[in-house]
């Protein structure tokens, strides 16, 4: 039996809103790492349903359909989450130093398990959303796959240069 039966996994999402930093701007406190997930009109009728805080966009354009959202909360205080990013090189997790990386990377998909947390204020109550796993894969350009696999294989080229008479510094070349 699955530890919270209650958490909630959503796979191929896309994410949006990202602050993984966690940067103080017009919507966000100083501190507070969250991202919103996309959602389908099927998933944001379920999640709702179940208590979560789904909100909605507002349309850009007449016409246009109404967007499902969900905010989540990213949190180091209590039990970190697991985040992880997948390359061509492999998988590698992202401990709260590093999480804000996925701010810029390039999203090809990515999956999510998210746990619920109920609140009740003020005779109002719902469901938060906190993070509590997330994998990514990450789009890689043609020349990041280039170059890595150039380097893989010419380490030994690699160590020779770092033995030579040339030192680099802030790329530019000082003899020594």
């Amino acid at each position: 039996m699955p530890r919270n039966d209650r958490n909630r996994t959503l796979e191929d999402i896309t994410i949006a809103f990202r602050n993984f930093a966690g940067k103080e701007d017009v919507y966000n406190r100083a501190g507070d790492r969250n991202f919103a997930i996309l959602l389908d009109e099927e998933t944001a009728r379920n999640m709702e349903q179940d208590g979560w805080n789904v909100k909605y966009l507002r349309e850009r354009e007449e016409g246009d359909g109404q967007q499902a959202y969900i905010q989540v909360a990213v949190s180091y205080k209590n039990r970190p989450p697991k985040v992880c990013m997948i390359t061509s090189k492999g998988m590698t997790y992202l401990g709260e130093a590093e999480v804000e990386l996925l701010d810029w990377a390039d999203i090809e998909t990515a999956d999510v398990t998210l746990n619920p947390y109920e609140w009740a204020v003020n005779n109002k109550s719902g469901t938060k959303a906190y993070l509590h796993a997330l994998y990514v894969k990450i789009e890689e350009d043609y020349l990041q796959q280039k170059w890595t696999s150039y380097v893989e294989n010419n380490r030994n080229d690699v160590r020779e240069l770092e033995g030579s008479e040339h030192v680099v510094v802030d790329g530019e070349y000082e003899l020594q």
